[in-house]
């Protein structure tokens, strides 16, 4: 392999799927990034996908040693396969992208010229997505969900695709927490950055693995990994319950002393009880979640797995 630094732009793809897209992927890259620079590598993860997909990585590393196929173990998800191919890129621009091809390969001329304006981070803001309105229904929820839970601002527009200058990856790369979220971990890095409107294109072939169920399981691990407001929405509930029910017994206590009270009321003490044992849970149950993600971050076991090369990654 080329030594770090000479190859000047890499790709790094997760596949799941997709099968059919690949080589039309591949030609696509193989255009675009010649106009740019042609010392370039494509690396393609396979996330252990049920179809062919490592089969034709192999079949498109053997005519063209720029692309690099990894393949993992078994399926880690779509930001562990992102971790894995930045481990492994050397160029000193990298590009992070879908392999569906709703990210055009076309669109890198932009954000690599954007770029050489001296930013570090580029992201690509999809205008006009062509997805269905259940996905960006989802999709808008989804964001809503995580920009509450983690008290930073998200852009639905705003996801995987994009170029980052080497520094930027080698402090990503440093990153090595168990819940991984490539867009929120590129926003905590820092550095300059800006956006750069790019058109996004219709799904050719598949679907997407994104359901509302796994979004929002993401949104929750991005939140236990990221912010600790759940944390803190659960000591200002504690504290509000706490002044309701002083106020409520000051109250109580001047209507028996005024002799207002006969009777205790049955239905409010029951009440009482339900709501406060309710509140018990749901802050029980959001620290144990916490204790949860803490049991396994000690555990210390590796991000992701690789089961073979298309490369020798010794070299």
């Amino acid at each position: 392999m080329e030594e770090k630094g000479s190859v000047h732009i890499s790709v790094v793809t997760p596949i799941y799927g997709y099968c059919a897209s690949l080589r039309e992927l591949y030609l696509r890259l193989v255009n675009t990034l010649e106009t740019i620079n042609p010392d370039f590598e494509i690396i393609m993860v396979n996330d252990g996908s049920p179809d062919d997909v490592w089969e034709r990585i192999v079949e498109l590393a053997q005519k063209d040693k720029r692309v690099k196929g990894i393949s993992l173990s078994r399926n880690f998800g779509q930001h562990y396969a992102i971790s894995a191919g930045l481990d492994h890129c050397k160029g000193e621009w990298v590009v992070v992208m879908d392999c569906d091809l709703q990210d055009q390969p076309e669109e890198i001329i932009k954000l690599y010229q954007k770029a050489q304006e001296g930013y570090e981070i580029i992201l690509a803001s999809r205008s006009n997505r062509k997805d269905s309105f259940v996905k960006k229904l989802f999709s808008k929820l989804f964001y809503f969900i995580l920009s509450f839970l983690t008290g930073s601002e998200q852009d639905e527009s705003v996801a995987n695709f994009g170029i980052y200058s080497q520094r930027v990856v080698t402090h990503v790369r440093n990153l090595r927490e168990s819940i991984r979220y490539f867009p929120t971990m590129i926003q905590w890095v820092g550095f300059k950055s800006t956006k750069v409107s790019v058109e996004h294109a219709q799904r050719k072939d598949g679907v997407s693995g994104y359901r509302f169920k796994k979004m929002a399981h993401l949104a929750i691990d991005i939140m236990l990994a990221f912010s600790d407001k759940p944390l803190r929405m659960t000591v200002k509930l504690g504290f509000g319950i706490a002044l309701i029910s002083f106020v409520f017994g000051i109250s109580a206590l001047i209507k028996w002393l005024n002799g207002e009270v006969k009777v205790l009321g049955w239905a409010s003490l029951i009440t009482s009880i339900w709501f406060l044992t309710g509140c018990i849970l749901i802050t029980l149950g959001i620290v144990g979640l916490y204790v949860g993600k803490i049991f396994e971050g000690v555990k210390n076991r590796p991000i992701y797995i690789i089961e073979k090369y298309t490369y020798d990654s010794e070299a």
